[in-house]
């Protein structure tokens, strides 16, 4: 494969990073890519760049080291997903379950409902969710994450029931957005995410990610999207 080519690039760097999250529970820093890639760390940072502007990956404000690389945090959060002895952050709720998407093995992820009520474990057993009754509210419409998407996901939380979702946004004055059954959310993301751990992955385009949403009923105000622009 030609890696002087962008989006081969993209790709291989993306996996690099995955597999060493996967692997070691932190990020690849920049001298070990330039070991995983065989390229001088000159060339990694501006493929971390150019990953960054294709929404691959979001880098510290002041330095290209990983913030964020969907579905895993690199700074702590209120989702902790574990897997035998290994554990991750997750961004929010859709990227937890992307992160047990990617093991194919039994998971544990603690949060609390809405960020601020009691503690609950979501339990993936034999490729189910158990806990598949219980809601992810999504405030920030998706065309919308991208402006800012730390807070976007931040706000992806998991919720017991309706009326929860209802005094929590009011209390806290966020929108009010969709909300969706965990048990149907996780198949979602299963084919969401069903590509990260791919040499060759790339960004889905905006067409690709609303024919994923159509294709799940994933649909209103918080679901549309422009069909063509920035890869989503």
């Amino acid at each position: 494969m030609d890696l002087g080519h962008p989006e081969n690039l993209n790709g291989t760097l993306h996996h690099a990073i995955i597999r060493h999250i996967l692997d070691h529970g932190h990020a690849p820093s920049r001298q070990q890519l330039s070991g995983i890639l065989g390229l001088p760390e000159p060339a990694v940072t501006a493929a971390l760049n150019r990953l960054a502007e294709d929404h691959g990956v979001v880098l510290h404000p002041h330095q290209p080291e990983i913030w964020v690389i969907h579905p895993f945090s690199l700074a702590p959060t209120s989702f902790w997903v574990r897997s035998g002895d290994r554990a991750w952050w997750g961004n929010c709720g859709w990227c937890s379950l992307g992160i047990a998407s990617l093991l194919d093995q039994d998971v544990t992820i603690s949060t609390s409902f809405g960020a601020e009520g009691r503690p609950v474990d979501l339990h993936i057993r034999d490729g189910r969710i158990v806990e598949g009754d219980y809601l992810i509210h999504f405030p920030t419409p998706m065309r919308q994450c991208w402006d800012n998407v730390i807070y976007a996901c931040s706000t992806m939380l998991v919720f017991e029931h309706e009326a929860e979702v209802d005094d929590w946004c009011r209390r806290h004055r966020i929108p009010r957005g969709d909300t969706q059954p965990l048990g149907h959310f996780w198949e979602f993301a299963k084919a969401w995410y069903g590509k990260h751990l791919d040499p060759q992955w790339r960004k889905w385009s905006n067409e690709e990610a609303d024919a994923l949403f159509r294709r799940f009923g994933l649909g209103g105000d918080t679901w549309e999207i422009p069909r063509s622009g920035s890869r989503f």
